[in-house]
């Protein structure tokens, strides 16, 4: 008998992937095609999303290559948090998606940091909700009808029904997680509440797949598609998933074009002068943040030819000594949540292989910082972390991180967020997510 299948997609900045996963978790195709990179300049940074659905549809394609799609019972998505874009009654864009690292909404932050309370996860100019206010009463947003997550859209256009979202991804444009609501405050800012998603668990069942395009390929009208979540969470499932390592304490850092952190709790930590957020997982939460830093800095500098180049050069025990906070341009979100934080990466030596592994030492650095900042907000200090991303490949790194961190680094169960994704999918029929 051929086994149900479940898949996972996952929309990051630079590419799409997709993992086909069985009921116990083993992966039987995966697929991946590359993105162009967002248009960012003087602050804004932006993306069509026409491309992320070009890029769905050929990962989709590709999978089927390699399995009966006819086998696929659900699907999930995971997108980039904070990710916006408006659309009209009939899901289509009218503009291009705000990404998760458009920071021109300031005076749109100072309006809601003067109301939102300290528990919201709606703070800095890169929140959703900045988005939203700079984008609502612009010309030609009259028409909008849907405020959309990267994952929101997605799934939208596979089930034929807009207007809904997860909760994780609703955090940002001020969803109250506690009280699972929309809160009142968001009225003192104007926000046209008929734009604000209807917010559902991720996992939660949102229809039955529509699209023909998709259905082109093989995959079948009956397909549940579920709710998603966000990159960083996805990356938190697939990392941590099965094995009984889901306990209070579990810490997963994400190494991909930005630096995220996560950590198991028993409550929910909020603190937006630092970057510091929670999502919900179930009964539990999790808290941590996301920085600016990250591979897209290293790639800023050189090619993945040249990095690749360069690793085998690396000595990790033998610290350079230069104190770099590695930013492509100011503005940070956590550990320290400034739009104007600027960059340290003078002096630069003629060496580059020194500048390489200097850059390493401070993003390890800023990771280290994210932990302890943690901590000293209440959550545990992890006792080991596993690592996605493509850094979690590069050995020198990680030791330069392990010394850091001072816990072990344990290989993940998984370093792609889109089996975190496909395990979303799998509990929404089977009851098992791993969550």
């Amino acid at each position: 008998m051929t086994p149900d299948l479940f898949l996972g997609i996952d929309l990051g900045t630079s590419g799409c992937r997709a993992v086909a996963i069985d009921a116990l978790g083993e992966a039987r195709a995966e697929a991946a095609v590359d993105l162009p990179p967002p248009l960012r300049q003087n602050g804004a940074s932006e993306q069509d999303p026409a491309l992320w659905w070009e890029a769905l549809l050929e990962v989709l394609r590709l999978v089927a290559g390699h399995i009966d799609p006819a086998t696929v019972r659900a699907l999930a998505v995971d997108g980039t948090s904070a990710t916006l874009l408006l659309t009209d009654a009939a899901g289509a864009p009218l503009g291009p998606a705000l990404m998760y690292d458009d920071a021109r909404a300031r005076a749109e932050a100072a309006r809601i940091a003067a109301v939102a309370p300290p528990d919201s996860g709606a703070y800095g100019p890169s929140s959703a909700l900045a988005k939203l206010l700079h984008l609502q009463d612009r010309a030609g947003m009259r028409a909008a009808r849907h405020a959309l997550h990267q994952a929101d859209w997605i799934a939208g256009r596979l089930c034929g029904t807009y207007g809904l979202g997860d909760e994780n991804n609703g955090l940002k444009l001020g969803y109250d997680a506690v009280e699972r609501r929309w809160p009142d405050w968001l009225d003192r800012l104007g926000v046209r509440r008929e734009l604000l998603p209807r917010v559902v668990p991720p996992g939660r069942v949102l229809g039955t797949l529509r699209d023909e395009a998709v259905r082109r390929l093989g995959y079948r009208e009956e397909l549940r598609v579920v709710a998603g979540t966000t990159d960083s969470v996805a990356a938190f499932l697939a990392a941590s998933s099965g094995g009984g390592a889901m306990e209070t304490g579990t810490a997963v850092t994400s190494l991909g074009s930005t630096l995220v952190l996560k950590v198991l709790t028993e409550r929910p930590l909020f603190a937006p002068e630092f970057g510091v957020y929670s999502h919900r997982l179930g009964d539990r939460w999790l808290a941590g943040g996301a920085s600016n830093s990250g591979g897209r800095v290293l790639r800023h500098f050189f090619s993945q030819a040249e990095l690749d180049a360069l690793t085998p050069r690396l000595d990790p025990g033998c610290p350079t000594g230069l104190e770099y906070y590695p930013l492509t341009a100011p503005g940070e979100r956590f550990p320290h949540s400034d739009p104007a934080w600027p960059p340290r990466l003078t002096p630069r030596p003629a060496d580059d292989v020194v500048f390489f592994q200097a850059m390493l030492e401070g993003i390890a650095r800023i990771e280290a910082e994210g932990y302890r900042r943690l901590a000293k907000l209440g959550a545990p200090y992890p006792t080991a972390v596993s690592t996605v991303g493509g850094g979690a490949r590069n050995a020198a790194w990680t030791a330069i991180r392990r010394e850091r961190l001072g816990v072990p680094l344990r290989p993940a169960r998984s370093e792609q967020a889109c089996h975190g994704a496909a395990r979303l999918a799998r509990g929404a029929v089977t009851g098992n997510s791993d969550a």
